[in-house]
């Protein structure tokens, strides 16, 4: 599929957010090409759903 993005690229970018505590526009827009998959395995639904969590508790800010 094209943009898809592997779990490893997404672990990357889990790390990337987690040590600057920002997501950034592009960020969100990986983000959202993976959640488009067709299928996410398990892994990468507990990635995405830490990320989530994160936000909604402010732990991460949300930049341009």
């Amino acid at each position: 599929m094209s943009g898809y993005m592997p779990q490893v690229a997404l672990e990357e970018l889990y790390g990337q957010i987690m040590f600057s505590n920002v997501m950034t526009l592009a960020d969100r827009q990986q983000l959202k090409t993976v959640l488009l998959k067709e299928c996410l395995s398990e892994d990468e639904m507990a990635i995405v759903d830490r990320l989530l969590y994160n936000v909604r508790r402010g732990w991460l800010q949300l930049v341009e």
